[in-house]
Parts: structure tokens; C-alpha cells; sequence
């Protein structure tokens, strides 16, 4: 009696032992698996706040190097400088942010980067924004009022957005017929990213989505920016860069507005812009006539 208790008690530890082996890996295999790249049996992590339309998701960018100390200042043009040459000097201060170097997480972004590193992004009355790499530089323009919108940039394009990264001002070169309306007080949308043509599958899987704001914020139940991506509408309540994916081959439009609370657009010269870009898995092949 006492041998056969003694055999059911063994008999019960060793299933108990076995049921508690991890599924579909026992003994030496057990820590298969856990080193090198993520296998396909383990799902991918969802961004909870990632939205998708019509094939197209829109996921916010996280985790980015803040960089909260680093500081622009404009030093040339002067604000409201009236200028009479056409050839502007632009001067800078740049303060605790390396022009020039790579952020540090550009590889883990795996999205278009500048080989040249982090600049400045330079837009003039809301046109396509010009990267430049150090602080001062000469560029000619013609005779006009101007908005000057700069910020400090990431390598991968993303801006930097805390006070104090950015400058605003106006002036003017020559003797344009009209005035600037622009007011520095309202309420602005400047578009920044994506720009041009993105070449390579490694860089049009994740398209960078960048816009910078002056004197407002996004919420449910405030302003919103209304993103439209060929025909996918998104409503962006919160000021952030987004990674767009899904986008085909070829020409894409990409519309922002900036709306208030009742989703009327926010008066303002430029909160209303569309761009297109091109994305081409292989370099474009030009036919030679």
C-alpha cells in the first residue's frame, strides 16, 4: 500500500513538472528564441493612438532625443529689417545642439535621414523649407516682404518643438508695392515635412508627417489640424509628428488646415497648404531623347 502511494505521488509530480514547461519549448530549447531579431511568432507592438484610413495609418512619433536645452536665435535679418540688397545674410545663434551631427537615434527610426546631419529648417513665407548646416549663410532673394519661420531640426527632419527652438520674424528686401499683413500674434500653421521625391523601399515604408505651430495647441475640443492623404482625412488633435505608412508607389498629395474648435478654418495666410511628393522604390529611370 505504502509502495503504490508513494508511485502516485511521483506520477503527479512529473505531469505537474511537465504542464508547467513553457508551450512548444522544453528543456534545452526553452530559451530559443530570445536573442537576434523578433521572430514572426511574436506580434508586432501597436501604437494604440495609431489611426488608419483606406489603407493608410498615420502613428505618432515617440521617444525622440528632446534636446530641451538647445536654443535658436536670429540675429541677422534684423526684425522688420528693411533691406536693399537682394543678397539676405542670415546669422544665427545656436545654443546646446550640434549642427551637422547625427541624432543619435537615426537608425532606430528607419525613415528618410540627412546623411549631413542636424540643421536648420529655413521657411520663407510658408514655401518648401531650405536645410542649412551651420549657422550663417548668404541667399539671394527678390524684392518682397517676407515671413521667416526657422527651427531647429533633427537629422531625420523632425522639429524640434519646445519654446525656444524657434524664431519668427518678418522683413523685407527692396521696395515691394504692397505691405505685409502677416501678424506674429495670430494663430499659424507652417507645413514642413515631407518634401520632394523619396527614393529607395527602405525610405518610403515610413513617410515623416511634420508641421510646426505658433500661438496655438491641438485638442479634442480645440484647434485641429485636418490631415488629408490622397483620400484619407485624419483629424490631428495633438501637436506631434506622425510616421505615414501604406502609401503607393508615385505621386502623393498631402493637404493640412488648421481649424478651430467648431472645425471652421483658423484665419491666416498660410493655414490652409498642399503639397505633393513622389515615392519610387527604385531610382527613376529618365528616358535620354
Amino acid at each position: 500500500m505504502k509502495t503504490y502511494y508513494l508511485f502516485t505521488i511521483a506520477v503527479a509530480f512529473s505531469f505537474t513538472f511537465w504542464a508547467c514547461q513553457p508551450s512548444g519549448k522544453t528543456g534545452e530549447n526553452a530559451d530559443a528564441g530570445k536573442t537576434g531579431a523578433q521572430t514572426s511568432e511574436q506580434p508586432a507592438a501597436v501604437n494604440p493612438d495609431a489611426m488608419t484610413n483606406n489603407g493608410i495609418t498615420l502613428t505618432p512619433v515617440t521617444n525622440s532625443p528632446e534636446f530641451a536645452d538647445a536654443r535658436l536665435q536670429l540675429k541677422a535679418p534684423a526684425d522688420k529689417a528693411m533691406l536693399k540688397d537682394t543678397t539676405v545674410k542670415f546669422d544665427f545663434d545656436v545654443e546646446n545642439y550640434q549642427l551637422g551631427s547625427q541624432t543619435p537615434d537615426a537608425a532606430q527610426k528607419m525613415c528618410a535621414n540627412s546623411d549631413k546631419g542636424q540643421h536648420l529648417h529655413i521657411i520663407l513665407n510658408n514655401e518648401p523649407y531650405l536645410a542649412y548646416y551651420e549657422s550663417e549663410f548668404t541667399k539671394g532673394l527678390p524684392e518682397g516682404n517676407y515671413t521667416l519661420l526657422s527651427f531647429l531640426s533633427r537629422s531625420y527632419h523632425e522639429s524640434l518643438k519646445h519654446k525656444g527652438a524657434a524664431t519668427i520674424s518678418t522683413f523685407t528686401v527692396g521696395k515691394p508695392k504692397t505691405k505685409s499683413d502677416f501678424d506674429v500674434n495670430g494663430q499659424h500653421l507652417f507645413y514642413s515635412r515631407p518634401k520632394g521625391e523619396y527614393i529607395g523601399e527602405a525610405n518610403i515604408k515610413k513617410i515623416l508627417l511634420d508641421f510646426y505651430l505658433l500661438n496655438c495647441n491641438l485638442a479634442p475640443d480645440g484647434n485641429k489640424v485636418l490631415a488629408k492623404i490622397n483620400n484619407s482625412t485624419f483629424s490631428l488633435t495633438k501637436w506631434q509628428p506622425y510616421f505615414i505608412e501604406g502609401l503607393p508607389e508615385g505621386e502623393t498629395t498631402i493637404s493640412l488646415q488648421l481649424t478651430d474648435k467648431d472645425g471652421k478654418a483658423v484665419p491666416g495666410p498660410y493655414n490652409s497648404v498642399t503639397r505633393t511628393i513622389k515615392l519610387h522604390k527604385d531610382e527613376p529611370v529618365i528616358e535620354k531623347k
